[in-house]
């Protein structure tokens, strides 16, 4: 009997599965050595590269990355478009071209998009963040033929239905008053607004829900035009395909895309530091916790020093076992967990630490927050916590660019970043030439001691007293539109 295509479509989702549960078994079974905890700091495993992989430029701009990977019958293509929030006008305009593009395109009804992918068993999925926008698809070999002319069309013949947007709009603002009923959703768009205020870095890429009602179909398509240009996207492919055969494909395709207008980008010049410490409270007046983020300016996606950095985040707040954790969550019992972390943008980036706690515990979990954060300077760090987390970056990094997709991410963003092969090539041996006498330097050099930056989100009238001890307080409503911060 012939399967049904029902029959047909649910095989493929299996398959789908099953190969990528393979491909993270046999990932798991590679990447994990057997324990031998005393040796952890002169494990080898230098020797991790970066597959090999095409790179051309196509006649009309567009960069073209070619990585094939055939360990399992999958294909990965990856579209980055440097265009994010920081070229918003309004606020959510790269947003919500980004989910724009799938309500319909070319033949496709946007119901009918969705159907022919889920058939398949496929999945194609849009988004933008503070610097970039992306157009991703995962599917099985086999089906490369049927798949790339709807991602040709999402990609170069976007419909923006007009139907359409206006109920993603609606779920857009609701979506926005929803997560702002859990602080640690929002919480960083408060932070970044309050260290970039009103420049490109400040705006949150969800936008608000003032500017959200003032985009229509008009404003999306002039945005889209601006920015979805050949010499302002690279199209990534990593999977089970030949590359001469691949080229020719890709050349048919988007051979014939043609820039229109010279692309804007916004002014990312670097902000300086603050100058005096400030608060922003953010008042929650249903809130049994204070949620908290203390930090201040980091560093640039392309810093030379990004990989020891990473390194002594580890150790401070980067793992379970990190000083932060231990003190705020294993011997104190304030929170459930605590971190810090770079982030990095392509001209500038924010350092953070952040936990949260009960409010009756907030100055103490503050205080020790910042008491095991002094630690980098006036302890330092020692060679055996400096082995252990040197072993530990070494052994994470590896499973981070296994599969399709995540090394197809990887090549879109060395295009929006601006970075190359040698970020991974020589992590590793980036990670063991660490000193004990780089360490202090690092810390010296960029982790924010003075002049400290902080949002807290919860009952400003228990709060308040509190938070006016770490410096200059600034108080908004959790419920006022947007994230801003006066």
């Amino acid at each position: 009997m012939k399967p049904s295509k029902m029959t047909t479509a649910i095989n493929s989702k299996w398959m789908l599965g099953l190969a990528l549960g393979c491909a993270v078994t046999l990932s798991a079974c590679n990447s994990t050595p057997a324990p031998q905890a005393a040796k952890a700091e002169v494990v080898d495993t230098g020797s991790f590269k970066i597959p090999t992989y095409d790179t051309y430029k196509m006649g009309n701009g567009l960069t073209v990355y070619l990585m094939p990977h055939k360990e399992v019958p999958l294909i990965t293509v990856n579209a980055a478009i440097k265009v994010g929030s920081v070229n918003d006008i309004l606020g959510g305009e790269a947003r919500l071209t980004a989910k724009g593009l799938m309500l319909g395109a070319g033949k496709w009804s946007k119901s009918e998009l969705e159907q022919t992918i889920d058939f398949m068993g496929a999945s194609l999925t849009t988004n933008a963040g503070k610097e970039g926008s992306s157009v991703r698809s995962d599917f099985l070999a086999k089906d490369f033929d049927k798949m790339l002319p709807i991602i040709e069309a999402v990609l170069l013949d976007p419909k923006f239905n007009g139907k359409e947007f206006s109920k993603l709009k609606d779920r857009e603002i609701a979506g926005l008053g929803q997560a702002k009923e859990s602080p640690r959703n929002v919480i960083g768009r408060y932070f970044d607004r309050m260290i970039f205020a009103d420049t490109p870095y400040g705006k949150p890429s969800s936008g608000n829900s003032d500017s959200l009602k003032k985009l229509d179909v008009a404003k999306l398509k002039a945005f889209y035009a601006a920015y979805y240009q050949p010499q302002n996207a690279a199209i990534s492919i990593v999977g089970d395909f030949d590359v001469k055969q691949m080229k020719a494909k890709l050349d048919a395709t988007f051979g014939s895309w043609k820039s229109t207008v010279k692309v804007q980008q916004p002014n990312l010049a670097a902000l300086p530091k603050p100058s005096k410490s400030r608060v922003l409270l953010v008042n929650k007046g249903d809130a049994i916790e204070t949620t908290f983020l203390i930090g201040g300016k980091g560093i640039r996606f392309d810093n030379k020093d990004r990989v020891g950095l990473t390194v002594v985040n580890t150790i401070l707040g980067g793992r379970f076992t990190s000083w932060l954790n231990d003190e705020l969550r294993v011997n104190a019992g304030l929170t459930y967990g605590a971190r810090s972390a770079f982030v990095p943008y392509a001209k500038d980036g924010i350092f953070r630490i952040s936990t949260f706690t009960k409010v009756a515990t907030t100055k103490e979990a503050i205080d020790l927050a910042l008491k095991t954060y002094g630690r980098l300077w006036e302890q330092g760090i020692d060679q055996a916590t400096l082995d252990s987390a040197k072993a530990y970056v070494k052994g994470q990094f590896p499973p981070r660019y296994e599969t399709s997709g995540q090394l197809a991410k990887l090549l879109g963003d060395m295009y929006l970043y601006g970075f190359d092969d040698s970020y991974i090539n020589d992590f590793q041996a980036k990670v063991d030439g660490l000193t004990l006498d780089e360490t202090k330097r690092l810390v010296k050099q960029y982790f924010p001691k003075q002049n400290l930056q902080y949002v807290l989100i919860g009952n400003a009238g228990k709060v308040a007293p509190i938070a006016k001890q770490y410096g200059e307080v600034t108080q908004v409503d959790i419920k006022s539109v947007g994230f801003n911060t006066q």
